[in-house]
């Protein structure tokens, strides 16, 4: 659901709404705020994209990420000395340099950006430099290691990067939270199994890259086909197609669409799910602290607003409507927006993908509050306010341990 920020690198199709509607029968949703901010990702060009592009983690194990020492600093980056460079990945973290983890590696560029040292017509970017490699393995090694992604980069931006540094941004990637479900991959609802990356389960506040492909397989392949065999054993066919819950849900459904299609107001659906983006980026993205927490909730309200009074959803429900769908999908992700902010606002420590400014270390790292937020935030869904069930972790085989890359 990384398309509540608007742009992100998930496809444009990926949205919350089937989570999102179980959610508001019932089902717990938990760990809403953990968001993975990757940070090898092709910078916005403009206000018109629609989605990001994302540069393979792998060029880190070979690339130099730096910014220039001087603020402002608009030279050619080929005619900037290496003495007048800061590949501050590699100052700040020598054990480990430019293979940090994503949510490190992103701070770390967006600190930069904020003090001034940014490149690019926006500021908002930082080089990731292969001159080194090139010059130590030789452009035909490296075209082999990384070509495809090098054409890539070249199509995009108009720059080749064979001749000039790439520029990177951090950009929203993955979310972690999900739909609750037990060791059966089975929610709170009875029967209603989650798999894959609608669930919360195998990630925690974080994740490495590829897990999710993993968690997928291990769900679908490992988990369901047992644990579901067993609970439809104890179950006896449900076959009434005239229950009331059908006709209720086809006139809910019908309702939405109707009220939708008659608003005729002055907002495309577009430029309403852009002030939403920028507001979850600004106040609910890379770090967020009580102020912006805040903001978010006093703004996301008055969002919801203009949607159901004032967006324009052209055409009919007669024939495929893309705008009529996007509607959907975006009132589901102003919803989402909001508890987002409302478990971050609650969760006061600092853990993986949920960094909050409040609480980080001298050196502007995350600070964890292991004794009061050992725990999994599930939510449910009420009819005025969302209520947090608290499931406490336990620990057997692994000690909790705070992590160091210098």
């Amino acid at each position: 659901y990384s398309n509540v920020f608007y742009l992100s690198t998930n496809a444009m199709a990926s949205n919350v709404t089937a989570s999102w509607r179980a959610h508001k029968k019932g089902a717990l949703f938990a760990n809403p705020c953990f968001t993975q901010i990757h940070p090898t990702c092709i910078p916005v060009s403009s206000e018109h994209q629609s989605k990001l592009t994302l540069m393979s983690e792998s060029l880190r194990n070979d690339g130099r990420v730096w910014v220039p020492k001087k603020k402002n600093d608009t030279r050619n980056p080929n005619q900037i000395p290496d003495d007048e460079r800061d590949y501050y990945l590699e100052r700040l973290y020598p054990s480990f340099g430019n293979l940090v983890p994503r949510d490190v590696a992103s701070r770390r560029a967006k600190e930069m950006c904020d003090n001034g040292y940014g490149v690019g017509d926006t500021g908002l970017a930082v080089y990731l430099d292969f001159k080194d490699v090139i010059k130590r393995e030789g452009k035909n090694w490296v075209s082999e290691k990384y070509g495809n992604l090098f054409d890539m980069y070249r199509q995009i931006t108009g720059q080749n990067p064979y001749e000039y540094p790439m520029m990177i941004y951090p950009a929203v990637h993955y979310t972690m939270g999900g739909l609750w479900v037990d060791y059966n991959l089975m929610s709170n609802i009875p029967g209603l199994h989650v798999l894959g990356e609608a669930n919360f389960s195998d990630h925690g506040a974080n994740r490495l890259g590829a897990s999710a492909l993993m968690q997928g397989l291990a769900d679908g392949y490992f988990i369901i086909p047992y644990t579901i065999g067993n609970y439809l054993a104890s179950q006896t066919p449900f076959n009434d197609i005239n229950h009331n819950a059908f006709a209720l849900g086809m006139q809910n459904i019908n309702n939405q669409i109707n009220k939708m299609l008659t608003i005729n107001g002055h907002k495309t659906v577009d430029d309403i799910h852009k002030e939403l983006g920028n507001v979850m980026w600004d106040n609910v993205g890379m770090s967020r602290s009580k102020k912006s927490l805040l903001k978010a909730l006093d703004l996301i309200p008055k969002i919801r607003d203009k949607f159901w009074n004032d967006v324009n959803v052209p055409g009919t429900n007669n024939e495929f409507n893309s705008e009529l769908e996007k509607a959907g999908r975006l009132a589901d992700f102003i919803d989402l927006g909001e508890l987002m902010a409302k478990d971050a606002l609650d969760r006061e420590e600092s853990c993986g993908g949920h960094f909050r400014e409040e609480h980080q270390t001298s050196e502007n790292e995350a600070k964890r509050d292991d004794e009061n937020y050992n725990y999994v935030s599930a939510w449910e869904h009420t009819k005025d306010q969302h209520k947090l069930h608290k499931e406490k972790l336990e620990f057997e085989n692994v000690k909790l341990v705070t992590r160091s890359y210098k």
